[in-house]
């Protein structure tokens, strides 16, 4: 055989040997420790959620998987370590819509794209933002609420979480839909807006449902409307924005799991059916209920759908309101 045919043959054992080295690795796959980041520090949401998912997943994959908290940055130290790991699966992400869709153009220096620097996975859990009001509110629905804030034009407070947050920008949001001239005031914490939104120091807030719950089902607060295209199942009573006067107007925080980008298909397959199987299941079920979440499986496309959907949603809305963080 002459040196070119040779080079040839070697050029198509090497193509097969990559061909048939996807699925080994897969079948294989995991073979040590997964980690899943959170690019926040323990305690919260993202971190709960990640808990109960990296739990199950262990019994699932037969391989010990472990949260590993990387805050800082506002998220970006621990999304920028995930971006620059090898994409062989023991790497993995729990991204939600914060860190994922609103980041990339909030911060100045994020310097990522979430289509290119990631491979979607697949979702897990599905968080509404609600508006929340104190008992004594005159408005009873979002289309009551609309014309409050037109009438006082610019004098009603709305309370929400730290600028940038599914709550802030939920508001942010609600201003540039319905045109009014609200004041946002933003809380370093949710503790401190749910203090004050019980004491009638904010009338209403835009906000995520676990600091809530409890004030809810003993009528210490009122939720006017789920910021959804559905109502909470936790929550079944209160309507969505659109059942309350205002269709269009939807905000909910999306969780999944993503890993660094170029992935090999296979380990994504695996992953995906494996998270489907953990979602699936009553215990979690309930756990994500109990964290004010409803679950929510999918594809890795859907997931990548959903990720490009919001980033283009969130992202247009802080380009056109001028929003930055450096």
């Amino acid at each position: 055989m002459n040196i070119k045919h040779s080079m040839v043959a070697m050029a198509l054992a090497a193509i097969a040997a990559l061909g048939m080295a996807q699925p080994i690795q897969a079948q294989d796959y995991p073979t040590r420790t997964i980690s899943l980041v959170v690019p926040y520090p323990p305690g919260g949401g993202v971190d709960v959620l990640a808990r109960v998912v990296a739990d199950k997943l262990s019994g699932v994959l037969g391989q010990q998987v472990i949260v590993d908290n990387r805050p800082g940055g506002s998220g970006l130290v621990g999304t920028r370590s995930v971006i620059r790991s090898a994409p062989d699966g023991y790497t993995l992400f729990l991204g939600h819509t914060g860190s994922i869709s609103i980041n990339p153009t909030l911060y100045a220096n994020a310097n990522f794209d979430p289509r290119k620097d990631f491979t979607a996975i697949g979702l897990v859990a599905s968080m509404p933002v609600a508006l929340l009001a104190h008992p004594s509110f005159p408005a009873k629905s979002m289309a009551e609420v609309v014309a409050l804030a037109k009438k006082e034009g610019g004098k009603l407070n709305i309370g929400t979480s730290a600028v940038g947050t599914g709550g802030y920008m939920t508001a942010e949001l609600f201003k540039s839909i319905t045109g009014v001239q609200a004041t946002i005031i933003p809380y370093k914490g949710t503790a401190q807006l749910m203090n004050d939104l019980l004491g009638g120091h904010v009338p209403v807030a835009f906000g995520v449902l676990p600091p809530a719950l409890g004030n809810l089902a003993s009528g210490t607060l009122r939720g006017i409307a789920m910021i959804d295209g559905r109502r909470f199942s936790m929550l079944p009573n209160i309507p969505t924005s659109a059942e309350s006067g205002l269709p269009g107007f939807e905000s909910s925080l999306h969780y999944g799991v993503l890993g660094p980008a170029g992935m090999p298909r296979p380990l994504v397959d695996k992953l995906n059916a494996a998270l489907r199987a953990v979602v699936n299941t009553d215990e979690v079920k309930k756990r994500i209920n109990n964290e004010g979440g409803d679950p929510l499986t999918s594809t890795p496309e859907e997931y990548a759908r959903d990720v490009d959907i919001e980033a283009t949603k969130w992202g247009t809305l802080i380009k056109k309101l001028g929003l930055k963080v450096e």
